[in-house]
This record gives structure tokens, C-alpha cells and sequence, in this order.
């Protein structure tokens, strides 16, 4: 990869994240919780002034500085350019459940791929001031200090962490299966509400794995890079590489990812 890129790539990420966080820091500060919130299609899927302002200074700065990149991001959908040498996944807000209800987990999450490389993520928590980086060949970091998965081996010995999209009501006997076979073989399964963070704790050795489904390439761009530089394994229900196609992803410190798949494959061989 153009290093060169990468590194231009990486200080407008950064500048991207800054203006973002501070744009999300106002309005939690505010406690606009249950104002300047709509729906967004199903009865779960909220959307926030945060998000679509957080959204458009992200996307104003990336397409100043690259005008040639595409862009898929979460509230404006995808902004393709021909040829395009780089292109940005963005969740401007990952977590907004969490943010409307004034609960501080929750996220900015920036992946960017080289041709089909991922290539740089970024997932920001601006509350705490948590930034996790992984950059393609060069590890991960938390703040600046590398980060690595944990070395637990057996599921017994584990702490995994899920999500329940929001097609959740539709499937709630397919979501609970699989949650009440983890919870039966774990030490405990963990529903925090930010899929960017999920991955980010697995990364740094928090929590040893991670599975959801029903999810888009902006949910986990970012994360799955961090948590492959971090030392960890990231693959769908079935052992594979197709997570955009199949949208599942299973993540892990690698030596427990045989057991999680024993799991979930039995729900997902489906095409």
C-alpha cells in the first residue's frame, strides 16, 4: 500500500474524529435525550441531530481533502467516485440508543479500504476520550499504547459480547437461541449496544469474543481491522471471509473461534 496515502489518509481521520466528538460532546452535554430523535424505518432505529451533524463534518472534511475517495456512510448512503483509490466507511454514531438515552457507550467509527484491503480504522468514543487505531501492518493501539487480544482457550474461561439488531421482535426465538447457548457455556454474554466497541474490547483483551448479525459494512469496517492487527480472528457464522455478504460477524482472540463456530454455524447455514 502507498504509505504516503495511508498517512494522509490517517491525519484527516483523526481531524474527522476531533470535529465529530465535539459535535456528539455538545449535544450529550446538553441531555437532549427524547429531543431532536425520529425514526429511521423500523420502531428501534433511532436517528439523532447528533448523528446527521456528526455525519456532515465528517463527510465535508474527507471530501475536501480527497475528493477522488468514495464514501459509503450510514445516514446518506453511499457516495461513489469512479476509480476511486480509497474508500471511507463511516458510522457517524454507533450506539444511538445508548446516546438518546444519556448512557455513554457509544461511538465514531471510521474504516478505510485500499481497493478491497482494509487499509486504517479508527472507533472514538468521545466521552471517555477512547480512541482505538489499527492500521494494516501495523498492530493496534488504545490511545496511542498497543493493544493485543486476551489468551483465554476455552469458551468456559470466556467473556463474549453480542448485539440484537433491530429486526430483534421479528427473530427474537433465533437471537435468544443463540444468546442462551453462549450464556450456558461462558462466563458471560454481554449486550452493550455499540457493535464498533464491541470489536474494540475484544481488540484489547477486555472480552475474548463477539458475534452479531444483520449488520453493514460501515458497522464493522473499522473494528475488524483493529481487532486482526490486535492478533484476533474475524469471520462469519461459517468460517469465511464473506461479512458483507452473508451480514454476520464473528470475532474473537482466535483460540476460542472454533468453539463460537460450533455454535453459530448450527443457525447459519443459510444462503
Amino acid at each position: 500500500m502507498d504509505q504516503k496515502l495511508l498517512d494522509a489518509i490517517e491525519k484527516v481521520m483523526h481531524e474527522c474524529l476531533d470535529a465529530a466528538g465535539e459535535v456528539q460532546r455538545k449535544y450529550f452535554a446538553a441531555k437532549r435525550e427524547g429531543r431532536g430523535i425520529e425514526a429511521k424505518g423500523a420502531s428501534f432505529d433511532l436517528v439523532t441531530e447528533a448523528d446527521k451533524e456528526s455525519e456532515r463534518v465528517i463527510i465535508d472534511r474527507v471530501s475536501a481533502a480527497f475528493p477522488n475517495h468514495s464514501i459509503v456512510a450510514e445516514e446518506s448512503g453511499s457516495h461513489e467516485r469512479p476509480n476511486a483509490p480509497a474508500t471511507w466507511y463511516i458510522d457517524p454514531l454507533d450506539g444511538t440508543t445508548n446516546f438518546a438515552h444519556g448512557l455513554p457507550i457509544f461511538s465514531i467509527s471510521i474504516g478505510v479500504s485500499v481497493g478491497d484491503e482494509p487499509a486504517l480504522g479508527a472507533v472514538y468514543n468521545p466521552v471517555r476520550e477512547d480512541l482505538f487505531l489499527g492500521r494494516a501492518g501495523r498492530g493496534a493501539t488504545l490511545n496511542g499504547a498497543p493493544i493485543h487480544v486476551s489468551d483465554s482457550a476455552t469458551l468456559e474461561t470466556s467473556l463474549l459480547v453480542t448485539g440484537f439488531p433491530y429486526d430483534r421482535r421479528e427473530r427474537a426465538d433465533h437471537y435468544l437461541g443463540q444468546y442462551k447457548a453462549f450464556m450456558m457455556c461462558t462466563r458471560g454474554v454481554l449486550r452493550l449496544g455499540s457493535a464498533a466497541l464491541d470489536l474494540c474490547q475484544v481488540a484489547s483483551g477486555r472480552l475474548d469474543g463477539y458475534y452479531e448479525e444483520s449488520l453493514h459494512h460501515y458497522d464493522w469496517a473499522a473494528g475488524i481491522l483493529i481487532v486482526r492487527e490486535a492478533g484476533g480472528r474475524v469471520s462469519d457464522y461459517i468460517g469465511g471471509d464473506a461479512m458483507l455478504a452473508r451480514k454476520e460477524v464473528c470475532a474473537s482472540n482466535g483460540r476460542i473461534h472454533p468453539a463460537m463456530l460450533e455454535i453459530l454455524k448450527l443457525d447459519a447455514i443459510k444462503a
